[in-house]
């Protein structure tokens, strides 16, 4: 199997996240993928609320922070600085992966530009949750967004190269931790931290942590300089997007294709191919508006048959059908210029398959998608239907071994979203993959 995607590549999911991207990713950049060599692969947003799940033979890897592509035997992964640390996660996953015979210590870089996620980050997080109550946002509640806040308001962020510098790290950890017991103190009537025990704790992190931290902005563009080809792996996805997303029921990042440059210091220039993933079907974890949700029975057969749960907090998936506005959207403001369509397989069985084509309020057709949440829990929907499939899939290898029912799906979804069709995953196994040309 051959597909065509020159140059250094952006993976990224054009949904609200959980669309199969770890597994593209490990398709991609193994020594004899599709697309040919990757020597690097590179995380450039999110943190550990993020969930990858790669299944290879009988073993499946579950990764939150180190790049799918830690997998293959000749890329290196890259953990780049617009991504947010906790320490003690990417310890356990490194831990982990060696235990199953994965190279971590020649294969994994990390930004010492990275800000660190600290216990008070992951504090406020559950605190403000547990009193926004009903209202919410549905976050993993692992620090990210207190994290990135901190990050831009600049007194309080703590990169993780700061953390070799004992007296200076002590000094700032300290100061901080003061003000965060006030506020927590005044705001949620919570007991204060202890600076001490965090920087102790911390400091025997970054000691772990040490032989894989570097500048990595300077290696990405050494590696370039020296013709070596680059894949970048997003996490999320681009409707989760801080600015461009279903705000504010986003991320704390930029997840989409425009979160690359600052998230890595590589100008979109040097980026060549922007590859989209997709689900068949449209899934959503936690709070936020969903307009093809299905709360009935067909909704409940996609979570079990795709096993819609998160790899991150096992919370059971929002389940819906395919959302062609949302996509096309998505891969407007990413340049997205292919695709691949995950978990076709899930569809078998459904007869007729609903995609929806066009968003109206009021009983007025929008011509664009709303982000703002409060415009997007107001649409209505304009379905299109077409005939499904009964046919098992999963066994396919090869594009004319699907039947009739879903080439036609994949076809008019092309049509629709007006960028080509690449590859169609049938099953969650690397090689349960076709290749697609319609």
């Amino acid at each position: 199997m051959k597909i065509d995607l020159p140059g250094n590549v952006c993976v990224v999911g054009l949904q609200w996240g959980d669309e199969g991207k770890g597994k593209i990713v490990n398709l991609l950049t193994d020594p004899g993928g599709p697309a040919g060599l990757f020597d690097l692969v590179v995380r450039y947003s999110g943190g550990a609320n993020a969930g990858h799940s790669v299944v290879i033979g009988k073993e499946k890897f579950a990764m939150h922070l180190v790049p799918s592509g830690i997998l293959s035997p000749t890329a290196t992964a890259v953990i780049a600085n617009g991504v947010v640390l906790d320490p003690q996660v990417v310890l356990e996953e490194i831990k982990t992966l060696k235990s199953r015979n994965v190279k971590v210590a020649e294969n994994l870089k990390i930004s010492s530009k990275a800000h660190v996620v600290f216990p008070y980050h992951k504090l406020q997080d559950q605190l403000s949750e547990k009193q926004l109550a009903g209202n919410s946002l549905g976050t993993t509640c692992r620090g990210i967004g207190p994290c990135y806040a901190d990050k831009a308001y600049r007194s309080y962020g703590i990169r993780l190269g700061e953390l070799y510098d004992k007296k200076h790290f002590a000094e700032k950890l300290q100061r901080i931790v003061a003000d965060k017991n006030k506020i927590f103190q005044a705001l949620y009537g919570a007991a204060e931290l202890n600076w001490k025990e965090i920087y102790d704790q911390f400091c025997n992190y970054a000691d772990e942590l040490k032989p894989y931290v570097c500048d990595t902005a300077e290696l990405l563009h050494r590696n370039l300089h020296q013709g070596k080809r680059i894949m970048f792996e997003g996490a999320q996805g681009a409707l989760l997007d801080l600015d461009h997303g279903t705000y504010p029921y986003v991320t704390s990042s930029n997840s989409g294709p425009c979160g690359l440059s600052a998230g890595t210091g590589v100008p979109a220039a040097l980026v060549h191919s922007y590859l989209g993933i997709i689900k068949a079907y449209t899934t959503r974890v936690g709070a936020g508006p969903f307009p093809t949700e299905l709360k009935n029975d067909i909704g409940e057969g996609i979570r079990v048959r795709g096993k819609e749960y998160g790899t991150t907090t096992g919370r059971p998936r929002r389940t819906g059908w395919f959302d062609a506005v949302a996509v096309k959207y998505s891969i407007m403001i990413g340049g997205i210029n292919s695709l691949a369509v995950m978990l076709l397989d899930v569809l078998s069985g459904l007869d007729p398959i609903k995609i929806a084509v066009q968003y109206k309020v009021d009983g007025k057709p929008l011509d664009f998608f709303p982000t703002d949440s409060h415009i997007l829990e107001k649409v209505e929907i304009v379905y299109e239907e077409i005939p499904g499939w009964t046919e098992d899939i999963t066994a396919a290898k090869e594009q004319n071994q699907l039947p009739t029912g879903a080439v036609k799906y994949l076809r008019r979804l092309q049509e629709l979203l007006n960028c080509p069709i690449k590859l169609a995953s049938v099953g969650p196994e690397r090689d349960q993959t076709v290749a697609i040309k319609i």
